[in-house]
């Protein structure tokens, strides 16, 4: 995995500290990548055709940056984000480069400036700092690498040390993507690029187009999605497929952590009334939280680690939804309330240890008071790391003070970057793994740990629990 030319970057400024973080660190940095939440195309490496210009690649995409500029009055058309009426927008990778380096001061501080700042040096070995005035000059470095074989998906991919990527699909994809991944030998169960079940869009009644997309996951089922029933069959024709192209986990990105235990009957009758149509709300909210309760019933039946991702506002910003579409950089992170939400999900089945589920959470001031208590009393939850807008260093360091006391390292379940941005994988991980020894060599430096037992930990957090906690690799339970 490529590594910082700043050796100490985000170790402790103590002496003594540091001098521990940096063994540690050694350790974490010698791992392969785990990368079990994210959101590459999977059509990136099945195609494995070189990437666009450095702008398409780098900028484009990132809703982190695109984000920060409309906050100052650059519109994302101006820096080639596609509309969704297909309007014209910004086209030349150089213009919208050179007008993203005029506002590079606005990242100052920020973790998008330390990831871009890091993928530049070390996936494309520029050091040329970016400036308005040198924007050209790395454009062009950039430009020159990405038109060598060596900077291919695929071979970034093995120079990246990732051991296994997981990207996520809607129950409605063919996975003809995945399909190919398999037959070069990529793809498949227990291959290096896996798929996750997100089935968001045909369980969220207030989704756009709830309804015909429940239409369409019955064409791709095989099943009559015009009953209840047929739906859960549905349901679990998809996950089966999923599971056949290497799928470990899904994902549910729900706007609360609320679960409801209906019965049969009760489910029922929400489901008809959504597809007539007639659902307000409040039975939106009530179906998504029973399909959670559903869910970790057939996780139970197909061995899929569930992952919650809790707590955003989608598309508050409406302008640039109805503008540019969804996840372009519109989404607002909002409280969470997780003990009475989880409670009828844990209840059923938070002590049956066959069932895995990982928590997120975009409310950091729940760490202490529910998760951390809830993973460290329930043998099915454990805690994701900390996520979109919570992944910087300086949360990173909080959740590890705020969670270990109560659930300690092994109630968590290791890095995720989840990022659309495949070139700056390496460098999240990196963070973390720093992060880590950082706050390890602090327990060793105040006699609360001893190294031993620091180095093992370290090597657990960044490879072996997220390995074997998403179930990659043969044999692998948790």
């Amino acid at each position: 995995m490529p590594t910082f030319d700043h050796t100490d970057l985000l170790l402790p400024p103590e002496p003594g500290q540091r001098a521990l973080a940096r063994d540690l660190y050694a350790l974490a940095a010698e791992q392969p990548i785990i990368s079990p939440h994210g959101h590459v195309d999977p059509a990136l490496l099945a195609e494995d055709r070189p990437f666009p210009d450095p702008a398409q690649l780098l900028i484009v995409p990132d809703h982190y940056l695109t984000r920060m500029l409309l906050s100052q009055g650059v519109p994302p058309a101006d820096l080639g984000v596609p509309t969704r009426d297909g309007s014209p927008v910004e086209t030349d990778g150089r213009v919208i480069w050179r007008r993203f380096a005029a506002h590079w001061h606005l990242f100052r501080g920020t973790p998008s400036r330390l990831w871009l700042e890091q993928t530049f040096r070390t996936v494309f070995g520029v050091h040329t700092p970016l400036r308005p005035a040198t924007a050209d000059a790395v454009y062009d470095e950039i430009a020159a690498r990405l038109a060598e074989p060596d900077f291919r998906p695929r071979a970034l991919f093995e120079r990246f040390g990732i051991e296994v990527l997981a990207t996520t699909e809607s129950p409605l994809d063919d996975l003809a993507q995945h399909a190919k991944l398999a037959a070069d030998g990529w793809g498949g169960p227990g291959g290096r690029v896996v798929t996750t079940f997100r089935p968001d869009d045909v369980v969220d009644m207030e989704f756009e187009g709830w309804s015909t997309n429940v239409d369409r996951l019955g064409d791709r089922a095989g099943e009559d999605t015009g009953t209840y029933a047929g739906y859960l069959a549905a349901l679990r024709a998809r996950r089966a497929a999923f599971i056949a192209a290497g799928a470990t986990s899904s994902d549910h990105g729900h706007p609360t952590a609320r679960t409801l235990d209906l019965t049969p009957a009760e489910a029922e009758r929400l489901y008809d009334r959504g597809r007539r149509g007639e659902a307000d709300a409040a039975d939106a909210e009530a179906f998504r939280a029973h399909m959670l309760v559903e869910f970790a019933r057939m996780s139970l039946d197909d061995g899929l680690v569930m992952q919650l991702h809790p707590g955003a506002v989608r598309n508050h910003n409406r302008w640039l939804h109805a503008r540019h579409g969804r996840d372009v950089g519109g989404d607002i992170p909002q409280a969470t309330e997780y003990v009475h939400a989880l409670a009828p999900l844990l209840q059923r089945y938070g002590n049956d240890p066959r069932l895995t589920v990982v928590l997120y959470t975009l409310d950091e001031d729940t760490f202490t008071r529910e998760l951390a208590p809830l993973a460290g009393g329930y043998a099915a939850l454990l805690l994701g790391a900390p996520w979109w807008f919570l992944d910087s260093p300086e949360v990173l360091r909080r959740f590890r003070e705020a969670v270990t006391e109560s659930a300690g390292f092994y109630n968590t379940a290791g890095f995720v970057d989840d990022t659309r941005a495949f070139c700056s994988i390496p460098v999240r991980h990196d963070v973390a793994r720093r992060v880590d020894a950082g706050f390890l060599a602090r327990l060793v430096a105040e006699h609360r740990l001893p190294m031993d037992e620091a180095a093992e930990t370290i090597v657990d957090l960044a490879y072996r629990l997220p390995k074997r906690v998403f179930n990659f690799g043969k044999g692998q339970t948790r």
